[in-house]
């Protein structure tokens, strides 16, 4: 009886043990509102579709830990000379990545890579990998407050704001859109329909903090070629050059439709 006991205790002790082990970790909790994931990807690359994806997935859902994935695509022009010209690519683009590379100590660029907040770079498919990446940069203290607000329907007014009034980091709009496609007729796609999410259709610097604040009430437009409906401005804080992500907001094109009485 006495070892029936025992026998029962230590399996009992077992189980517990293999329970307590197999428990995953909590994630630690989310310190900011939003994390910045740059992909830098393009169509004339075989290894990037899967990319194009994940980038897609990650940003119609929240961390782990709750705070908001705001998705970039930047795609880059050097994969055009095998015969695809990727017509959302720009030069500005690839140097932003080269000057990642440089920062990284990496050789040089590649595709497809992944940018987590300024801070983290990985491939651009490897899905545990970008996931973990995003939940410890969440859990990053947040630095810098970013508020949009439509003024008019054409109009939106952006304002950041920090404790260091030391902080002189760059402030960054780029406007994506959701739900394009390529018939890839040349270079390592041809002959395949790629489809992409939040594409950075406009890329540009707004100012710099002063004083730890910047507010500035920017003109927008769409190009005639863009859908109103699948486009968001994203507007993140970033430190020179190129270093982490201090905040960022988003907000959708089509929400200005709301502001037909705003001043103007």
């Amino acid at each position: 009886m006495k070892r029936l006991l025992q026998g029962t205790i230590l399996l009992v002790l077992i189980f517990l043990l293999g329970a307590f082990v197999l428990k995953p970790p909590s994630p630690p909790a989310a310190q900011r509102k939003a994390v910045v994931i740059e992909l830098f990807t393009s169509e004339g690359c075989s290894s990037c579709p899967p990319a194009d994806a994940l980038l897609g997935n990650l940003g119609n859902r929240p961390s782990a830990n709750g705070a908001e994935i705001i998705p970039l695509g930047f795609h880059v022009d050097y994969w055009d000379y095998q015969g695809w010209r990727d017509r959302f690519g720009s030069h500005s683009y690839t140097e932003r990545q080269q000057k990642y590379a440089a920062r990284f100590q990496l050789d040089g660029p590649y595709t497809p890579q992944l940018v987590v907040d300024g801070q983290t770079e990985l491939v651009g498919s490897d899905s545990a990998r970008a996931q973990n990446a995003i939940i410890q940069a969440a859990a990053r203290q947040q630095q810098t407050d970013v508020q949009l607000s439509w003024k008019a329907p054409d109009r939106l007014l952006v304002l950041a704001t920090t404790g260091n009034t030391a902080a002189s980091s760059q402030v960054l709009l780029a406007i994506t859109e959701n739900e394009l496609a390529s018939n890839v007729a040349a270079g390592e796609n041809g002959g395949h329909v790629l489809h992409h999410s939040a594409v950075v259709r406009d890329f540009r610097l707004l100012g710099r903090l002063n004083n730890g604040r910047l507010q500035v009430e920017i003109p927008v437009k769409a190009a005639a070629d863009w859908k109103v409906k699948d486009l968001r401005l994203v507007v993140f804080v970033q430190s020179a050059p190129l270093g982490p992500i201090e905040g960022a907001a988003a907000i959708p094109w089509s929400k200005a439709d709301d502001c037909k009485n705003c001043r103007n």
